[in-house]
C-alpha cells in the first residue's frame, strides 16, 4: 500500500519568521517529521501548493480534487490549514471517490515547541491506512467524517455537528 501526501500548507508547515515579525512558508517541513517519526510506510510527497487556508480559493480547490482523483494512491494524506480545511472536505466529499482521504492540519506549527502537529500527523497517517473509503479530517486525536464537522474557534479544535446541537 502507498499513500499520497498532498502539502498545500496551512499552520502545520509554517514557520516564524523573525525578519517578517509572522509565521509565513519556507520550505515544507513534511520530510523533516515523517524522518523524525521513522515513518516506514511508502508514501509519496507531492506539494500543491503552501498557502494559508483562508488564501485557497476554488481554482486551487478544485486543484486538490484534480489530485486526488488522479493519483494512483487509494489513500490519500492532505495537509491543510484548519480555518476552510471543512470547506475542501465538503468538495471532496461531494465527489465522492472511491479512496479514503484524510484532511490534517494543526493549530501550533510544527516549527513551535508543543506543537500539535507531529501528534496530528501520526494520527492520520494511521487513519488513511484503516478507515474505509471516505472523507474525513484527523484532528485533536479523533477522525471526523467530512459532512459532520465544524472546527469550534473558541476552544481551538473541531467537533461533530451533532454536538453543537445538544448544547
Amino acid at each position: 500500500m502507498s499513500i499520497r501526501i498532498l502539502l498545500t500548507g496551512g499552520t502545520i508547515d509554517k514557520f516564524y519568521s523573525v525578519e517578517e515579525g509572522e509565521l509565513t512558508f519556507g520550505e515544507s517541513h513534511f520530510d523533516e517529521m515523517l524522518d523524525r517519526a521513522n515513518v516506514t510506510a511508502n508514501v509519496v510527497v507531492e506539494e500543491l501548493m503552501l498557502k494559508d487556508s483562508l488564501e485557497i480559493d476554488t481554482v486551487e480547490r478544485e486543484q486538490i480534487l484534480e489530485a486526488c482523483e488522479e493519483c494512483d494512491e487509494e489513500c490519500v494524506l492532505i495537509t491543510h490549514g484548519t480555518d476552510t480545511m471543512v470547506e475542501t472536505a465538503r468538495l471532496l466529499g461531494d465527489a465522492a471517490l472511491d479512496k479514503c482521504i484524510v484532511l490534517v492540519g494543526a493549530m501550533i506549527p510544527y516549527s513551535v515547541r508543543d506543537s500539535d502537529a507531529f501528534f496530528n500527523l501520526g494520527f492520520a497517517l494511521s487513519a488513511v491506512q484503516f478507515a474505509p473509503p471516505g472523507v474525513y479530517i484527523a484532528m485533536n486525536g479523533e477522525l471526523f467524517d467530512w459532512d459532520n464537522v465544524s472546527k469550534n474557534y473558541d476552544e481551538g479544535r473541531f467537533e461533530r455537528l451533532e454536538s453543537e446541537a445538544v448544547n
